[in-house]
């Protein structure tokens, strides 16, 4: 892409996000998305491939469709409220229609279909945008419109979003659908909590976020597509291959790694809220999604030396690759150990 066109689309993207969480009317809301929308897809399309073209299709249709529900909710309300304001959703149709059209375009079930379809068309650098950055507006006006949304609603919302993410990444050899899979499941438990405690279900997406930027940065710096493919990690980046195992049982949220933090607060919250059924039940559905995460763990270690592996290595780390893992350790190892200063 040449240099001016990469500028123009990284200031929409920006631009576009930054218009959305501070905007204060629906129309400008929605201004923002759509500018975010139309900068994304020529980064999706650029590798020139079918596939390419593919995602970036499903991406523009199912994004147009959620921004025409946002578009129909917000016109719906001020018709009946006479209020643009983006705080005062207050018509319980024009509420679930929000929450659905929101739940579309992040990607949650039942709505999730585009996702694992559109990263698995695109790139590891461009995943990692569609599944952190890409999110940041439309939870932005999820947890404005929080004290209007029905619980009922992204309760079942959110646990289906857990049943399909864990269910769905099950079978996965494609480590971007298995990531793809991987965000509904988080997404789900996001909203789960979002009508009850809205604080602690962005603390839950924004360290998701944390910690799923550096293992797909380290993805990108061993070209690792498949499981297959990881198991030859071991060989030639030993410290690569410890830190995204490290990150994977975080994701997974197994303690005392940060990940099982915003899992244990909601899991509270809801039991405080007499939601115990709940509760269990989404802690039994995260055993899905622990299994996959177990599994790529231990194709991981499996080859560790001295065992050698069968697999052909595809790849070889570049000088410039060897110098973005040493950048990335210390923040993986951040985002690993934060666990002490978040519970203090």
């Amino acid at each position: 892409m040449p240099p001016m066109a990469l500028l123009m689309v990284t200031l929409g993207v920006i631009l576009g996000t930054l218009t959305v969480t501070s905007a204060n009317h629906w129309l400008t809301a929605w201004l923002g998305l759509e500018l975010n929308m139309i900068s994304i897809l020529p980064v999706i399309a650029k590798q020139k491939h079918p596939r390419s073209t593919e995602a970036a299709t499903k991406y523009f249709l199912t994004q147009a469709t959620a921004s025409a529900l946002i578009l129909l909710s917000s016109t719906l309300n001020a018709w009946q409220t006479g209020s643009w304001d983006i705080t005062q959703l207050n018509n319980k149709l024009s509420s679930i229609l929000m929450i659905s059209a929101l739940a579309m375009k992040m990607g949650a079930a039942p709505a999730h279909f585009w996702l694992p379809e559109v990263m698995q068309g695109s790139t590891l650098t461009t995943t990692l945008l569609i599944t952190t950055w890409q999110k940041i507006a439309p939870i932005t006006l999820l947890y404005t419109i929080s004290n209007h949304t029905e619980p009922i609603i992204t309760l079942s919302i959110g646990l289906l979003s857990i049943l399909v993410g864990g269910w769905g990444g099950f079978n996965q050899t494609q480590l971007r659908k298995m990531m793809a899979y991987s965000s509904i499941a988080h997404l789900g438990w996001t909203m789960t909590v979002i009508s009850i405690t809205p604080n602690i279900a962005l603390t839950n997406i924004i360290i998701y976020m944390t910690i799923s930027t550096p293992f797909f940065l380290l993805l990108t710096t061993t070209s690792s597509k498949t499981l297959r493919t990881m198991t030859t990690t071991w060989t030639h980046a030993p410290t690569t291959t410890v830190i995204l195992m490290l990150l994977l049982l975080s994701m997974a949220g197994l303690p005392p790694l940060t990940g099982f933090t915003p899992k244990l607060l909601i899991l509270d919250n809801l039991v405080m809220h007499k939601l115990a059924m709940m509760a269990v039940i989404m802690a039994l559905l995260s055993l899905l999604s622990l299994t996959f995460y177990l599994r790529t763990t231990y194709l991981l270690t499996s080859t560790a030396s001295p065992t050698t592996t069968q697999s052909t290595t595809l790849w070889r780390l570049k000088p410039h690759q060897n110098q973005t893992t040493t950048i990335l350790t210390p923040v993986a190892l951040f985002n690993i150990t934060v666990l002490p200063a978040l519970l203090t």
